[in-house]
């Protein structure tokens, strides 16, 4: 069964600009494009859609939004197999819904009646952190958004905890015939300074720790190259923290790709510091995937 790649939207300029990634996203992979629209979303953001309506009436302005998006998107991939729905919900229960039957949910950074100078909208948030498929939210500079850097970016924690986000990424590298960069974040602990211990000929305080480094790569990467071995993997060892190691690749990155454990039974958002980071301030669209513990 092919599970469709599905399309928050709600008529703001961040959810269009969704929709324009969506589409190529789609194409990439040979995917249907299914657009939902949560008619409370009319109560929930409290404002009015970029292509503004004289009338009011809930049910008027939700088909509208729908039916104008759905046309955005034919017109930008003639031929693309799309649909549009619209679902009296309240938009996180929705989308969280619908990615029980989704390849990925696709999500703008923000809503209609938040702030400009909002980092992340709370829907985006809530579905980033409690979805049980990938979810993409579509940020970042036009050239990012675009796919001009020909580079997949994803972030390599624990082997055991993020093989899905790396089986994402891989495959995403591998649709867009680019290059993947898996990179590792280590740190030396606080008590490892120069002078201590840098004997002749020892080898320099944090070597360990970036060998170490290599090897959680290599053992997270191991045999996703046989399953794509036209991708190109290039295996990064960077020293800092891991949310601003990532958050500095994710400027020259087309996509940026993280694993979010889910714990069973919790039901709160679970979103690791490395994903909430890169949710509010990469510079490129951020995947969220997550891994069941």
């Amino acid at each position: 069964m092919v599970f469709p790649l599905v399309v928050g939207i709600d008529g703001s300029d961040s959810s269009l600009l969704a929709i324009d990634w969506a589409v190529e996203e789609a194409a990439r992979h040979g995917l249907p494009l299914r657009l939902v629209h949560a008619s409370l979303w009319e109560r929930y953001e409290k404002g009015l859609p970029s292509f503004r309506t004289e009338r009011s009436a809930e049910e008027v302005v939700a088909q509208h939004v729908i039916a104008s998006c759905t046309q955005r998107a034919r017109l930008r991939r003639p031929g693309a197999e799309v649909s549009g729905e619209v679902l009296p919900d309240d938009a996180v229960h929705v989308l969280l819904a619908a990615g029980h039957e989704a390849f990925a949910l696709v999500v703008g950074s923000r809503g209609r009646g938040e702030t400009a100078g909002l980092l992340l909208g709370s829907v985006s948030l809530a579905v980033a952190g409690r979805a049980v498929c990938p979810v993409v939210v579509v940020r970042g500079a036009e050239p990012n958004r675009r796919g001009e850097f020909g580079r997949v970016v994803v972030g390599v924690g624990d082997p055991t905890g993020g093989s899905g986000a790396v089986r994402f990424a891989v495959r995403e590298a591998a649709v867009r015939g680019c290059p993947l960069t898996a990179v590792r974040a280590w740190r030396s602990p606080a008590h490892e300074l120069p002078d201590h211990g840098a004997e002749d000929g020892a080898d320099p305080p944090g070597r360990v720790h970036e060998e170490r480094a290599v090897d959680r790569l290599g053992d997270a990467l191991r045999g996703f190259g046989r399953e794509h071995p036209g991708v190109e993997i290039h295996r990064v060892p960077v020293e800092g923290p891991g949310h601003r190691v990532l958050l500095a690749a994710s400027a020259e990155a087309d996509l940026v790709v993280v694993g979010a454990r889910r714990r069973h039974g919790h039901f709160g958002l679970q979103l690791g510091r490395v994903a909430h980071a890169l949710l509010h301030h990469a510079q490129c669209p951020v995947a969220v995937v997550p891994q069941p513990v």
